[in-house]
């Protein structure tokens, strides 16, 4: 029997991969940490403090940050294994890809397994992301998706896009600087609501990425573009359903005219405000939102950053229990909780799911 097994983003959880830090350093700069998340910082990549060259190495991030994010990380597992779910962790990732190329310790860490791999059924699929630093990522994981391929499970991946330089165009508005010149996007850009996937259209995810994974999934599936909700990534701290008829959405962003066909008679739950989440001194580049990113372990039951307590409030009153879990430097190492986490298997069947 697959391992894999993931149909939406409530059911119960029984497996999942966390992520890691060990061995983490910034990526080298190019045009798409510009146009992805880092839109401002003139250093095009985490790390890369205010007048750094666009092509200077990116500063490492601090040891105190990688020693506190591990411990977190490594309590959010105990949780979860606490709460009956298996949990996988990746290996420390190489310092050179399969060609040889060293990264001179460059490249994104094992840390959002999100990023880059996406479950669909019983399908993993490594998705074609435009930043070249994501491309050595997934070898972290190749002994995973090796031992889900021999229980059963399909193993896909996308083409990988040629250089972000010839993709991005920098000077186009925010939300249109991807090129349509083949498929790409992130697996942050996709949510899944049982044969309905969500996937946003943005400076993470083209249009023709949308179109190659239609047909990677088949026609059991209907793969929906969503346009004009966010210009970068990731969608779950857009918009994240909570079970069956219920989403939550950043207000900031989601709209009654943009909000997708599919979720308009779901009833909706405002994210309120974040609180601040500090990274103070370690120049923190992603949004406040970050801390808003969720996990949901079973519908009813969701792991949040516990110094957002306005809305762990607002859960709490549309019945959905929280576990309070930290997450300091969020906003440093980007990605909030839900993107920390790949569900690799779920209960429950492939349903459609609109009300």
């Amino acid at each position: 029997m697959s391992l894999v097994s993931v149909h939406n983003e409530w059911d119960p959880l029984e497996e999942v991969v966390v992520g890691t830090v060990r061995g983490a350093r910034p990526p080298a700069a190019d045009r798409s940490p510009l146009a992805v998340g880092c839109a401002g910082r003139t250093g095009g990549a985490p790390g890369a403090g205010p007048g750094r060259r666009r092509d200077a190495a990116p500063v490492p991030w601090p040891d105190r940050v990688l020693k506190e994010t591990e411990e977190e990380l490594e309590g959010l597992c105990e949780e979860l294994r606490g709460l009956g779910v298996t949990v996988r962790r990746p290996r420390t990732p190489d310092r050179a890809d399969t060609s040889g190329r060293t990264a001179d310790g460059h490249g994104h860490p094992a840390h959002h397994p999100r990023a880059g791999l996406l479950t669909v059924g019983d399908t993993v699929i490594e998705t074609p992301a435009a930043p070249g630093a994501r491309y050595p990522e997934a070898f972290a994981y190749r002994e995973l998706l090796t031992e889900y391929l021999v229980s059963g499970s399909r193993w896909i991946s996308a083409p990988r896009p040629r250089p972000a330089g010839a993709v991005y165009d920098p000077g186009a508005p925010p939300g249109e600087r991807l090129r349509e010149l083949e498929p790409v996007f992130d697996a942050a850009n996709v949510l899944r609501l049982g044969t309905d996937l969500l996937y946003l259209v943005s400076d993470s995810g083209n249009e023709l990425g949308a179109r190659w994974l239609q047909s990677a999934v088949g026609g059991t599936y209907t793969v929906h573009p969503c346009r004009g909700l966010h210009a970068s990534t990731p969608l779950d701290l857009t918009l994240l359903p909570l079970r069956p008829g219920l989403v939550l959405t950043n207000p900031s962003r989601v709209t009654g005219d943009n909000l997708p066909a599919v979720l308009r008679s779901w009833r909706r739950i405002e994210c309120p405000v974040p609180a601040g989440t500090g990274g103070t001194g370690d120049a923190p580049h992603r949004s406040t939102w970050t801390g808003t990113g969720l996990l949901v372990v079973r519908p009813g039951l969701v792991v949040v950053d516990g110094r957002q307590r306005e809305l762990m409030r607002v859960l709490e009153r549309h019945g959905v229990d929280v576990l309070p879990l930290r997450l300091t430097h969020s906003r440093i190492l980007g990605g909030g909780l839900h993107g920390l986490v790949l569900d690799v298997r779920r209960t429950g069947t492939l349903k459609t799911y609109r009300f």
